[in-house]
C-alpha cells in the first residue's frame, strides 16, 4: 500500500532473554552517574538495532546519531528540512533507534551530500502502531558511489522535553512519523559506537540527484513514485 521505496523493519526477537538484557540497561543507565552510559556492556550478541529497539519499547527514549564522539549536551539548531515539523530551531531526535542510525554511519565530514530519509509507522483505526515501522534512505548519487560509510555514535536522550511530530493521513492511511523535538539542550544519559554493517538496510540505501533534492522530498511526501 506504501510506494516501493518504503522497507519494512525486520521482525523483532521478543524473548525473555531480550527482555532481561533491556531491563538491565534501563536500570543501570537509572543509576549511572553523569556521564553517558556505554551500551556496548549490555549488548552481549544481540544485535545492536534489535537490542535498541527492544529498549525502545520499554521506554519512550529520544535517539540522535552523529559522528562525533564526545557530544555532552546538544543545543537546540534549525536544520535544513522540507517537512513543516522540521522548520523550527530544536534539538531533534527519533523514538526509532534505526532511523537515528542512518545518521551515525553516513559520513557527512568527508563526502559533501544530501540526505533524504524518512521513517513511518501506519497505524490502525484506535490510534495504534497496525504493522511493523517503514523506512526509506537514500543519499546523493555521487557520494553513493563512494560507499560513505564511518564508524559512528548513535547517542540516547531522556524524551521529558521532546514533543513528537503530530500525526497524519499518509498514502491515504493514518500514520505517524517519530520524529522528536525539544526547545531545549538535552545531556544525553548512555552511548553506542556503531560500525556500518551495524546497520540492517545499509545496502538498500537510494541515491538521488543533489540538485534535485525538493523534488525527492516533495515525491516522498506525496507518496509519489520515486523520480527518475
Amino acid at each position: 500500500m506504501l510506494p516501493e521505496y518504503w522497507i519494512e523493519r525486520p521482525i523483532l526477537s521478543s524473548g525473555p532473554r531480550t527482555q532481561t538484557a533491556a531491563e538491565a540497561f534501563l536500570a543501570a543507565a537509572d543509576e549511572a552517574p553523569d556521564g553517558p552510559l556505554d551500551v556496548d556492556e549490555f549488548l552481549q550478541d544481540f544485535e545492536p538495532w534489535e537490542f535498541l529497539c527492544g529498549v525502545a519499547d520499554r521506554r519512550r527514549i529520544a535517539f540522535h546519531g552523529t559522528g562525533e564522539a564526545a557530544i555532552e549536551s546538544f543545543e537546540p539548531r534549525k536544520p535544513v528540512d522540507f517537512a513543516p515539523f522540521g522548520d523550527q530551531r530544536a534539538v531533534f531526535a527519533t523514538s526509532d533507534p534505526i532511523w537515528a542510525m542512518f545518521y551515525a554511519v553516513v559520513d557527512r565530514a568527508r563526502y559533501d551530500t544530501t540526505l533524504n530519509n524518512g521513517c513511518i509507522h501506519l497505524l490502525d483505526s484506535e490510534g495504534r502502531p497496525a504493522a511493523a515501522p517503514h523506512y526509506y534512505f537514500s543519499i546523493g548519487r555521487d557520494a553513493l558511489q563512494e560507499q560513505p560509510w564511518r564508524d559512528g555514535y548513535l547517542y540516547l536522550l531522556p524524551a521529558d522535553t521532546f514533543v513528537e511530530q503530530e500525526p497524519g493521513v499518509y498514502a491515504g492511511l493514518e500514520a505517524r512519523v517519530p520524529q522528536l523535538a525539544s526547545p531545549v539542550p538535552v545531556r544525553p544519559f548512555a552511548r553506542l559506537r556503531v560500525a556500518p554493517a551495524d546497520f540492517p538496510f545499509l545496502a538498500q540505501i537510494r541515491g538521488h540527484d543533489d540538485e534535485r533534492l525538493a523534488e525527492y522530498a516533495q515525491a516522498v511526501m506525496t507518496a509519489a513514485p520515486w523520480p527518475e
